[in-house]
């Protein structure tokens, strides 16, 4: 059997090497790429080299990265560029296979066994070609792991740093792999490391060693699977480019520019926020049967809930509707919300199919409504999104002057 030849290719520092492409006399400064202070989204998005020899890390607060380097330099996010550099990066990975499986905006895993020969006199080769062609064609470095798995792969593009290639075959595997500390390991989380730890399991090859029906026990089904990873035992195909799984959710939240206050500040986000939803899920001709409504207050505590629809529903009267009982039954108007986060999930293509009632005929689909939002979305596709707004959202200081803050799907 022809062993694989699997590349993870990983967009070094991708946000603040794409926004340093515009601004070249800040490349050897620390720099990072924030959201809004002033609307309250000032997190850490992206940093450079040269931030992170200060210690700033990728999802800490601004002041906090400022108090680590007074210096740092904070530049806003260009978040359509960046989509658009990720899509010049897989089309030009297609130009040496079918197969190149995107794992978020800035990786992707490549197949090249069957193509490899094409192109160079070995793998390494043909991988360092690709990593000097991202970078003649767009001025952006990548660091690529090659193996003869995907999880491998990816450990060998995490290894070494920047702008370099990392072999790891079955004869090295044990000297690379093994001594890495068991978080390293692609699916290992918080709680999972921490398991992992509490019963000695330190490194991948403590991981890789440890006893698989133990690992079932404490773990579950993850168990086994993470054992088989540590082994490099991992046989997931790589998909076909332009292959997508399924939408599994369609969220949409928000930091507001200024805390919730009571029950109208609430039903004007709430209605933002829905109807960014029920717009999305019609675009991809789908439909809701489940809720989740995420609260956050100023001290940034959460709540999550969930409830499940009367009918699968794409409108967004209904959305908001359910999102208000929610947080009707699991919050106190009077308690301040910074943000909030409407989830639509268990998606489904069947138009308003109903939950059985022993009680007779379920609710009623309001047709003047759905054709509603039907016309509005065909204006707003002619004219912008904000074409048409609830008369609730002009001239508000929550922050949705352009329309709200739009998450990817999962």
């Amino acid at each position: 059997m022809t062993e694989r030849v699997i590349l993870h290719c990983d967009c070094n520092s991708f946000y603040a090497s794409v926004e340093l492409l515009a601004h070249p006399e800040l490349r050897d400064k620390p720099v990072a790429v924030s959201g809004s202070v002033d609307d309250r989204h000032g997190i850490i998005l992206a940093k450079n080299d040269a931030a992170k020899k200060f210690g700033v890390q990728t999802a800490e607060t601004v002041w906090q990265a400022k108090r680590k380097c007074p210096q740092l330099i904070m530049l806003p996010p260009h978040h359509r560029k960046y989509r658009e550099y990720s899509l010049a990066i897989n089309t030009y990975y297609e130009r040496f296979t079918d197969q190149v499986e995107p794992f978020g905006i800035d990786e992707s895993w490549l197949d090249i066994t069957g193509s490899w020969q094409l192109f160079g006199a070995s793998p390494l080769e043909v991988a360092n070609k690709i990593r000097l062609g991202v970078k003649e064609q767009t001025g952006l470095t990548i660091s690529i792991g090659l193996s003869f798995n995907k999880v491998f792969a990816k450990l060998g593009s995490d290894y070494k740093k920047p702008d370099a290639v990392t072999e790891i075959s079955r004869d090295n595997y044990r000297e690379i792999i093994w001594p890495l500390p068991v978080a390293a390991m692609l699916f290992v989380g918080k709680k999972s490391r921490q398991t992992l730890e509490s019963m000695g399991i330190n490194t991948i090859g403590d991981l890789a060693t440890a006893d698989e029906n133990l690992l079932a026990q404490v773990l579950g089904k993850q168990g086994p699977q993470l054992w088989h990873y540590a082994r490099g035992e991992d046989t997931a195909p790589v998909a076909v480019a332009g292959q997508h799984e399924p939408v599994k959710s369609v969220g949409n939240g928000m930091t507001f520019r200024r805390d919730l206050l009571g029950y109208q500040d609430v039903r004007v986000a709430v209605g933002a926020l829905a109807d960014e939803v029920a717009g999305r899920l019609r675009r991809k001709k789908l439909y809701a049967t489940n809720l989740q409504v995420l609260i956050k207050n100023p001290e940034l505590k959460s709540i999550s809930r969930q409830r499940v629809l009367p009918y699968a529903t794409n409108l967004a009267k209904d959305i908001a509707d359910l999102a208000m009982d929610i947080i009707k039954d699991n919050w106190n108007y009077a308690k301040p919300i910074r943000m909030l986060t409407l989830t639509a999930q268990n998606l489904t293509d069947l138009p308003y199919a109903a939950q059985t009632s022993l009680y007779g005929e379920g609710p009623g689909i309001n047709t003047k409504r759905e054709k509603l939002e039907k016309s509005l979305d065909k204006i707003r596709e002619k004219y912008g999104k904000t074409a048409v707004v609830d008369a609730s959202l002009l001239h508000n200081d929550l922050g949705f002057e352009t329309g709200a803050k739009i998450d990817e799907d999962d």
